[in-house]
């Protein structure tokens, strides 16, 4: 298990580091400026852009299909989604969002983490392998839960939003993976 020290020095490294904290002081000024908060098309294609990269272009055809009011309704709806049972909303959240067509689960929790940092990550491969030690590239909810509970644990141990505990354990795995290549 990963522990705060692995990653103390990281929470700045990653190379999308400074497009992240943008991306979330952005949401947060909407979260501000809109009530109820949503997100536009062109809003949520900057998060595509983000947590995409390279593959950005490949669910550009579904994507399309949604209409800015589809971003809006289907957003809005989500963050109004808030509960004491955190797994509950974690799936009803998931389910509007993926509900969009190209938008996937990866997506679905980095659109989250980028508008609610303190209480949400981003579950890949890397984060998976560097936590539990094992390959996996598809996620359940009980796996997200799962993976953000050992998250929040060493966003507690360093004072960090959980986005942001997150983001240095991807860094982590990444510069562990460059060193073994």
């Amino acid at each position: 298990m990963i522990k705060a020290d692995d990653v103390r020095d990281l929470r700045t490294a990653s190379p999308d580091h400074s497009e992240t904290e943008a991306l979330k002081a952005e949401f947060g000024r909407c979260r501000e400026a809109r009530t109820p908060f949503f997100l536009t098309g062109d809003e949520l294609d900057r998060v595509f852009r983000w947590k995409l990269r390279s593959q950005y272009g490949r669910q550009a055809i579904h994507r399309a299909r949604n209409s800015e009011a589809a971003y809006r309704a289907v957003t809005e709806a989500v963050f109004k989604i808030v509960g004491p049972d955190f797994e509950y909303e974690c799936a009803v959240r998931l389910g509007l969002l993926v509900a969009l067509p190209g938008v996937g689960v990866p997506v679905a929790w980095a659109l989250l983490a980028l508008a609610e940092p303190q209480r949400y990550c981003v579950i890949d491969f890397r984060g998976w392998r560097t936590v539990f030690g094992e390959e996996r590239t598809a996620f359940s909810i009980g796996d997200y839960l799962r993976y953000r509970s050992k998250v929040a644990r060493v966003a507690a141990d360093l004072g960090w939003p959980v986005q942001e505990a997150d983001l240095a354990i991807w860094e982590h795995d990444r510069r562990r993976s460059q060193r073994s290549a």
